[in-house]
């Protein structure tokens, strides 16, 4: 298999989860505004943090209300809006038509025409919403495609190993900013001030899981009432939630171990997930979770480093 293939899908595979991650957050963030008594304030520069663009959003000088935010993740040609990175996926799959399904391409090539032609009706909260389920509903299909119809070859590894580390990723910065700016505030006033504070927070931890579809598994997995100490410990431990940290990054290791000259690799691998399995949620939580946040998402980024430098083309 040769590297600028397998370079090629890996970032297709992390584009698209990227898109459904996305177009998840964007979704579910909208509908909080629903569960929030009259009076909430959202602080919609809480989706430019998720996506990790904060300095350059700033730089735009944009206000941060919910229309000129939403534009700015949905359709602006950015880099990181849900338009741009479907854009880099169809790029990465038209280059390597040869050996993924048409079935996929094609799936790939039509969702991004729909999202260019949809996205300006992206300013109603009704159409949005629609285009939004329809973005996450064509990624969960074309997550089928590949598991029923792509050989589980190296090409079908390198597309796991990069949607599971996009997908770790994106978990580790929805419980950094839940457990952090997800609080709103009521005319004004912060509710981590009030006695409103514990009111709302299952409803604020309820989206959170929601974001990531893991509410009913967060339910059927604890037998108490959602609360952020569970939420964090689920979110990122649970060895059998499909998006937890810890289970998305036993999937790369799978597919590192199956792959020859591994052991840098794998041993990156093994230093995230130990930071993960070994982290003290509750006293975390006390103390405060950016810095021990922060530290995993640079050892989930130094996968990437090995990774790149194990198989892939060397950057001129």
């Amino acid at each position: 298999m040769l590297s600028r293939v397998a370079e090629r899908v890996y970032w297709m595979a992390r584009y698209l989860e990227r898109a459904e991650n996305l177009a998840r957050l964007m979704n579910v963030y909208s509908n909080l505004l629903l569960d929030l008594p009259r009076g909430t304030k959202v602080g919609w520069h809480t989706l430019i943090d998720i996506a990790g663009v904060h300095d350059d959003f700033a730089a735009s000088k944009k206000a941060h209300d919910e229309r000129t935010v939403m534009k700015y993740l949905l359709a602006e040609q950015n880099g990181i809006s849900l338009l741009s990175v479907l854009a880099m996926a169809r790029e990465n799959a038209r280059t390597t038509r040869e050996i993924i399904p048409a079935e996929a391409f094609e799936q790939i090539n039509n969702l991004y025409i729909f999202v260019k032609e949809s996205s300006s009706s992206g300013s109603s909260r009704v159409a949005r919403n629609q285009l939004l389920e329809e973005v996450i509903s064509n990624c969960q299909q074309l997550a089928g495609i590949w598991a029923g119809t792509l050989s589980h070859n190296n090409v079908y590894r390198f597309i796991r190993m990069g949607r599971n580390l996009e997908r770790a990723d994106m978990t580790t910065r929805i419980v950094d900013v839940g457990s952090g700016d997800l609080l709103p505030t009521i005319d004004g006033e912060s509710l981590i001030e009030t006695d409103a504070n514990e009111a709302y927070q299952d409803t604020l931890w309820m989206n959170v899981l929601r974001s990531l579809s893991a509410y009913q598994m967060y339910r059927q997995n604890v037998q108490d009432r959602v609360n952020a100490e569970d939420v964090v410990m689920f979110l990122l431990q649970d060895e059998e939630f499909p998006r937890s940290m810890t289970y998305c990054l036993n999937q790369v290791k799978e597919c590192t171990s199956e792959l020859s000259n591994n052991t840098k690799a794998l041993r990156q691998v093994a230093r995230a997930l130990d930071a993960g399995r070994k982290a003290r949620i509750p006293k975390l939580l006390s103390n405060g979770l950016f810095n021990y946040i922060d530290n995993l998402q640079k050892e989930i980024a130094a996968i990437h480093v090995f990774i790149s430098n194990t198989w892939f083309l060397p950057r001129i």
